[in-house]
């Protein structure tokens, strides 16, 4: 249930109205008037007067307790302006602007009120710090570097492989040639050393 209370023509400038309505808009109602009742601004001063009705309206049309009520809407519009002027030296005239306000209160009954948004600039995050690493990424990370270990090692057997395949094989030498070798040397060694023979004038002498 919304229940309103309008104010027309006020003799007081609508930003002076707005500075106060931004302090207590979505409040409760009967607190707000507590406390605008010791506030210096005239535009705090009008502004409490139009909650004050809004809030009897309710109770008197719609019979609602003014302890649950609270001000959802607070509008503040510019009025007409009437011009007038100031004498000043040489016959000229200053010009002055007064500045009227219309001013519209809604009060709301429900508990859930919206939500309003929040004015100026908003305050930075934290910063969150880093927490450590946890057991099993480090266990994860060594068996990673096993495999790589394990992977580098067969690769290295299959280049070793390779190059022993690729080597030159010695040729093979059979038994029989070793035998016939062997023997086809020793009566060249024979051969090269013959036996001496005595010579003749040597010979033993018959009778000696």
């Amino acid at each position: 249930m919304e229940v309103q209370a309008v104010a027309k023509y006020i003799k007081v400038q609508p930003r002076k109205v707005r500075i106060v309505a931004d302090l207590v808009r979505g409040k409760s109602a009967s607190q707000t008037v507590d406390h605008l009742r010791f506030h210096p601004s005239k535009g705090a001063f009008v502004l409490r007067k139009v909650i004050m009705s809004a809030i009897a309206n309710a109770q008197e049309n719609h019979g609602a307790n003014p302890d649950t009520l609270r001000i959802a809407v607070i509008k503040v519009d510019e009025g007409p302006i009437a011009k007038r002027i100031q004498a000043r030296a040489m016959g000229r005239a200053n010009r002055i602007l007064k500045k009227t306000s219309h001013i519209t209160v809604v009060v709301d009954d429900s508990a859930a009120t919206a939500k309003q948004k929040p004015t100026g600039t908003q305050a930075k995050p934290r910063p969150k710090f880093q927490s450590p690493k946890p057991k099993k990424a480090v266990k994860a990370k060594s068996e990673a570097v096993e495999e790589t270990v394990a992977e580098e090692g067969v690769v290295e057997d299959a280049v070793t492989k390779e190059a022993v395949e690729a080597a030159p094989a010695e040729p093979e030498v059979e038994a029989g040639s070793m035998a016939e070798t062997e023997a086809t040397e020793e009566p060249i060694a024979e051969a090269a050393e013959p036996e001496r023979e005595a010579p003749a004038g040597d010979e033993p002498k018959e009778g000696e």
